[in-house]
């Protein structure tokens, strides 16, 4: 069989993406108890990506953290996306990576690029290479381009470009989807500039973000529109699902978000139909296809060879055996002769009899 033989098998064996591995990058950029949603939009599609494959060792999670354990929280350690509390996102299973105040405009562009500080260790590092399809989840509060970090500073679109940028340059993915809720989301993407990346956000130029619904025990909003809506698809996936991204985007409704979602592909070279939504929500299991069988064949354990010893190195060894074997001789023989000579002291005889007898004469 030629090359074109093993197309039709391969196109409908492989994804089509060409990458070897996934990572997630989850950035909630609010804090306090009033912004509980977003807190809830993130650790959503952290349960969601986690679900679907991708490992914690390849997710980046930086949120304030301040919302399961606040005095506020009527249900303490918990943290809800749905006013029924069905399932609690917080759960026993979750590795914030950044913090509180280590969420920082600085410390997100530097994972980005992998400029970190020599003291980072690998599970706070984006270790992507150029098979990388790399997820870019952010939400909070922000407007024309720019978004808030922790109400003390701004990320502006212009640095988000530049940091994918570099991004490209130091060969750090294979392809991006840079998905952001919040108000004018769509302006955070406006100014990208790398090759393969696809993005999505929850609302045009001019237009706000709305969240969902409100919990009254809790007393906030619980998630944001946009998250929820595309919840209604990541809880029906599974790991291999054959949805695609064109499929997911075509569910948005602006009716139902209250916003008018973007979608950003001029520098995405695939077509959407053929990007799965696990390309970038799910992880990669590696597989090699071939239609020639193997045979596997026991083979007996070999054995351990040993080399003889060298005639030059014979004489000598024997030699230190000879001294050795002597020494054990001479030690035992005397520890005998000892304890014999300490009885005859112990009973009050004589050990040499023939030396009195001697001298008597």
């Amino acid at each position: 069989m030629n090359e074109q033989d093993y197309a039709p098998v391969l196109d409908g064996f492989f994804s089509k993406s060409g990458h070897t591995n996934n990572w997630a990058v989850l950035v909630c950029t609010s804090r306090f108890w009033l912004n509980y949603r977003h807190i809830a939009n993130t650790l959503s599609i952290y349960r969601t990506v986690k679900r679907l494959g991708i490992p914690d060792s390849n997710i980046i999670l930086m949120l304030a953290d301040d919302v399961a354990c606040n005095p506020r929280n009527r249900f303490p350690a918990t943290v809800y996306n749905n006013n029924r509390r069905l399932l609690d996102l917080y759960g026993n299973n979750i590795e914030v990576d950044y913090r509180g105040y280590e969420v920082t405009v600085e410390s997100f562009i530097r994972v980005l690029t992998g400029r970190v500080e020599e003291n980072v260790p690998r599970s706070k590092q984006l270790l992507s290479d150029d098979r990388s399809n790399v997820l870019i989840f952010m939400t909070g509060h922000g407007g024309e381009d720019f978004l808030k970090f922790q109400d003390a500073e701004e990320i502006g679109a212009q640095d988000i470009a530049d940091a994918i940028g570099q991004m490209h340059e130091q060969k750090r993915y294979h392809e991006i989807l840079f998905m952001i809720d919040t108000c004018q989301a769509a302006s955070m993407y406006s100014r990208i500039y790398s090759p393969n990346v696809l993005a999505a956000a929850s609302s045009q130029n001019g237009e706000p973000s709305y969240s969902h619904h409100l919990d009254y025990e809790i007393g906030v909003a619980v998630i944001d529109r946009f998250t929820y809506y595309n919840l209604e698809t990541f809880e029906r996936l599974e790991r291999e699902d054959q949805k695609s991204l064109k499929q997911l985007f075509n569910s948005y409704n602006p009716v139902e978000i209250h916003s008018t979602p973007g979608i950003r592909q001029d520098l995405f070279r695939r077509p959407l139909e053929q990007t799965l939504v696990t390309d970038f929500f799910g992880g990669v299991s590696s597989v090699e296809l071939t239609t020639q069988p193997h045979k596997i064949v026991a083979q007996k354990p070999q054995e351990l060879k040993t080399e003889p010893i060298k005639s030059k190195q014979k004489p000598f060894l024997k030699k230190r055996i000879e001294r050795v074997e002597f020494g054990q001789k001479f030690t035992s023989e005397f520890l005998i002769a000892s304890a014999v000579f300490g009885l005859f002291v112990v009973l009050g005889l004589e050990p040499f009899p023939w030396l009195q007898s001697k001298n008597k004469n």
